[in-house]
Order: C-alpha cells, then sequence, then structure tokens
C-alpha cells in the first residue's frame, strides 16, 4: 500500500500526555517541515515556516466554523465567538476590536495597568510572600476593566481575575482544571450578559466609545445588535487575552532571574530593548503549542496531503523554536530583535497573517506593549527570590513556572 495512503493512528492522546513537544518531536525528522498524523478522529496535516503561514492563513484552504472543539469554545473562547467566523461575517464581528489597535488605544490600556500596578505594589510590600502570577493577573483585571468602562460597582477584580485565569488555564486539560474553566466561562457570561443588559435598558451608563459601550451597540448585520450573550461572549474575549497577559509577566519574572544582566538595561528605560525583550519572551517561552482549522478542500503541501474536512496545524511552539528561523533558538536573546525587527510570518506566538482582515490576534499589539511596559517594571522593583520550583513543564499546557514566581520583601522602587 502507498505510504501516504496507510490508516493513520490518531495521536489525539499522546498530544495529552506530551503537550508542547508533541508536535515538534514527530516534525523533527521532516525535512520539509510537514507531518501527515491524525487529531481528533480526523486526517491532519501539520505544517511549519514562514511560506506555511500564510498557506495556513489563506481562507480558500481553512475555516474556523466548526474546527474549534466544543471544549475550548466553552471555556477559552465561547460559543459564537469572532474564532468562530469565516469570510465576511469575521470581518464584520472583527470590525468591533480592531479600533482598540489605535495607538492611543494601546497607551491608554498601558496607562490604566501601569497604575493598576503602582497601587499594587505599595500593598506588596506589605506582604511577606507574593505569587506574582496572581497578584499580576489582579492588576491587569484592575487596569483592563476600568480602561473598557466597566462600572466599578461591578468588578470584583480578585475573584474575576481567578475566573479569566481559569478559562485559559483549563482550556487544553481534561479534569479539574477545565471544570474550573467550565464553571469561571458560564459564571462570567452570565454576569457579563447582565450587565449589557442593564446598559442597554439605560439602569447602567457606559462611557461613550468605550469597549463596553461598543460591545452593547456593535451589529453583525444591520438593525440587529449581537444577542447578550454573544455580546458578552466578545466583552470577555478582550478582558480574558488581557489577563492571560500574567503568563508572560510570569515568564519575564523567570527570564529575568535566569539572566539578570537584562534588568539594568530595562531599567535604564530603554524603549527599542524593552520591545526586544517582549518579543524574545513570547518567542522563547511556550504559551500556544499549535493552531488548527478545518481544511475546506483537499489541501497539498510539500507534497503531503490532507482531505477536505480534515485539519491543518500551524506548528506555533516548533516555528518560534525552529533553528533555521533563529539560529540559536533555545538561548534567551533579545538583542535578535534589535539586529532585525520581528517578522510577522516567523514570530507567531499569537498566530499569524493579518490581524486586520486574518485570524491573527487583534490583541497582540496589546500584549506587546503591556509587556514591555511591566517588564521595565519588574525590573525596577526590589525583591527576593526565595527557594522554590520554577520548573516550567513541558507537558502542561498552558505552562507556567511551577509555583507562579513567589517573591518576599518586595520594596517599591
Amino acid at each position: 500500500m502507498d505510504a501516504h495512503r496507510r490508516p493513520l493512528m490518531d495521536r489525539t492522546l499522546p498530544l495529552l500526555t506530551e503537550g508542547y513537544a508533541w508536535l515538534p518531536n514527530r516534525m523533527r525528522d521532516s525535512a520539509d517541515a510537514v507531518l501527515r498524523t491524525r487529531l481528533l478522529g480526523r486526517p491532519a496535516l501539520a505544517v511549519r515556516g514562514p511560506e506555511a503561514v500564510r498557506f495556513f492563513y489563506d481562507e480558500g484552504h481553512v475555516h474556523r466554523h466548526g474546527a474549534t472543539p466544543a471544549p475550548v469554545l466553552d471555556t477559552l473562547f465561547g460559543q459564537g465567538a469572532v474564532h468562530t467566523l469565516d469570510g465576511d461575517a469575521h470581518r464584520v464581528r472583527k470590525e468591533l476590536f480592531l479600533p482598540l489597535l489605535d495607538p492611543d488605544r494601546v497607551t491608554g490600556l498601558t496607562e490604566h495597568v501601569t497604575a493598576a500596578w503602582d497601587e499594587a505594589v505599595r500593598s506588596w510590600s506589605e506582604l511577606s510572600r507574593v505569587v506574582l502570577f496572581d497578584a499580576v493577573g489582579v492588576v491587569l483585571t484592575r487596569g483592563v476593566c476600568r480602561w473598557a468602562g466597566l462600572p466599578r460597582q461591578a468588578v470584583d477584580a480578585e475573584p474575576l481575575a481567578r475566573d479569566l485565569i481559569a478559562m485559559v488555564d483549563g482550556f487544553a486539560t481534561p479534569g479539574p482544571r477545565h471544570l474550573r474553566a467550565r464553571r469561571a466561562r458560564a459564571r462570567q457570561q452570565a454576569r457579563m450578559a447582565r450587565l449589557i443588559e442593564d446598559v442597554r435598558r439605560g439602569k447602567v451608563s457606559a462611557p461613550a466609545d468605550s469597549v463596553l459601550d461598543r460591545v452593547c451597540r456593535h451589529h453583525d448585520d444591520p438593525g440587529e445588535p449581537l444577542d447578550a450573550g454573544t455580546a458578552a461572549v466578545e466583552l470577555l474575549n478582550v478582558l480574558r487575552p488581557t489577563v492571560a497577559v500574567s503568563w508572560f509577566v510570569a515568564f519575564a519574572a523567570h527570564a529575568l532571574h535566569r539572566w539578570p544582566a537584562h534588568r539594568e538595561r530595562l531599567r535604564a528605560g530603554d524603549g527599542a530593548f524593552a520591545t526586544a525583550f517582549a518579543h524574545e519572551v513570547r518567542r522563547f517561552y511556550p504559551f500556544a503549542p499549535f493552531l488548527g482549522g478545518r481544511t475546506v478542500t483537499e489541501l497539498t503541501w510539500h507534497g503531503e496531503s490532507v482531505p477536505a474536512g480534515g485539519i491543518l496545524l500551524l506548528d506555533v511552539y516548533g516555528q518560534n523554536h525552529d533553528e533555521k528561523l533563529w539560529g540559536d533558538p533555545y538561548a534567551f536573546r533579545p538583542q535578535r530583535f534589535l539586529e532585525r525587527p520581528a517578522d510577522p510570518d516567523e514570530l507567531i506566538p499569537q498566530g499569524g497573517g493579518d490581524p486586520a482582515t486574518g485570524h491573527r490576534c487583534p490583541g497582540e499589539r496589546i500584549t506587546v506593549g503591556l509587556l514591555d511596559s511591566l517588564a521595565v517594571r519588574l525590573a525596577r522593583l526590589e525583591y527576593t527570590v526565595p527557594e522554590q520550583d520554577l520548573r516550567i513543564p513541558l507537558r502542561r499546557i498552558p505552562t507556567r513556572p511551577r509555583s507562579g514566581f513567589a517573591v518576599t520583601g518586595v520594596r517599591a522602587p
């Protein structure tokens, strides 16, 4: 039998046990960075590289509708989210988010978050121990809710932060983390839907052109506003990914602990280096293992094929650690992004493509802006790193330092 026609063994269970290494390990022996496999009962084709990014994001090749497993929708994105749409429907819904990429808006969010950070640091200095991952989640929640126009009486930052973190933490795993994520999604989606209904009825005011206002007024079809449930999904799709920057801040603290020489340059306020540091944190540390879409026709890449209705995978973690692209991929070296700018088809920690017209995360610019600002503040913060488990397990998706990066003796600059 032709090797290309042999039945493929389903590799879903190995994915659950191997985590981030699952796809790179299987692609290691492929000269063309392509792999045929089977996932979730469907034939799948995995690809990697800048040309593969453009191939993956061609809407004639891949649709998102029906591609995202229900457990991911019920935890991470929400049913009916922009991530599940294609074509004109996707472009219309994305108009809700694109104004958030305006530089003034990004600056505004950064100012709200850094103000929340400065407030929090004063309280951290009174505590015997602070787990940065958890504490930064609360900071980000306070900042993004103020920026998004949520009324203060509607926001209890600590439980909201726990729920937003839980939605991200439990999307890719069975068991208790997944159950917590489902409960968190249901709880906060119901709360945000009630808030949206209150705004529409005039019981609560939303600042003009705020995120809350835009969500309440958005129409996919002329004359038909989003139902309150879908509007709540999209409001959470602004809040949740902002709070997910907690992962990158914990990784930044880990990097500064392992390679403290970078601290002085960040402390000095070198903006270009801070951005390069943010890019390198996002490249070096694991976040999204891969992305997937449902093939709309039979596709062939470098001699390997997948039928219509199969799965096309983009190897995110593997590409961000590809020796052909990065030379020394397992060296943490922010300078690489000072030597040449980040190519959007090479550096894909939050996906690839064009954020204006395609499925690249529209919040990527926000992530970079927040991370480079918070990395500078983190570098200027005085603290002690006590003995703890700072391992970052690659079997856990999404992973993070086991201890959450605990610090003691925090002293404000």
